[in-house]
């Protein structure tokens, strides 16, 4: 075999043969039923438009779907929560309670489990005069920071106030 020689016309009908045979598979692969091409024409639009009864209905949602109420769930922002409290710890400093109390309220639902501003909120609370939301405040803040360096001060001040709500009470 290494030795012969194959005759030109030999070659030629070699190479013909494996041509026409891939010319006939080729063919074939494109006549295959079922297979769609670029060039194919798309399908002719339905003869009747479709009736309103035929068109699905979107599922029924339960009424207690926690994603329902998505927009009033606090949304965690810890960037948010730290930058409230420095603008609070600001407007503390100005005298201006209110606003300082809406940017620590604002920083208990961008980071609820932070406990820093509840004690500030606490603080402008209880300068403000809200004795009874200073009170649950300081609380709070004890609640996720029990082991806070000023325990014992932020203690004494839920107790003077107890004492305080209850002097207004007995007066009323």
């Amino acid at each position: 075999m290494a030795g012969e020689r194959m005759h030109p016309k030999g070659y030629m009908r070699k190479i013909s043969r494996n041509a026409l045979w891939t010319m006939i598979f080729g063919l074939l692969a494109l006549a295959a039923p079922g297979r769609g091409f670029a060039q194919d024409p798309p399908p002719p639009p339905p003869d009747k438009p479709a009736d309103p009864a035929d068109k699905p209905t979107p599922p029924k949602t339960n009424a207690d779907n926690a994603t329902q109420n998505a927009t009033e769930q606090p949304k965690w922002d810890p960037l948010r929560a730290e930058k409230d409290m420095q603008v609070g710890e600001y407007y503390m400093h100005k005298g201006d309670l209110d606003a300082a109390i809406d940017r620590f309220e604002d920083a208990t639902v961008a980071k609820p489990g932070y406990a820093v501003p509840f004690r500030f909120l606490g603080e402008a609370q209880e300068k403000k005069g809200l004795k009874k939301q200073a009170i649950k405040s300081y609380q709070r803040y004890l609640d996720l920071y029990p082991k806070a360096e000023d325990k014992d001060k932020i203690q004494k001040k839920i107790e003077k106030l107890y004492k305080d709500v209850e002097k207004e009470k007995k007066s009323m």
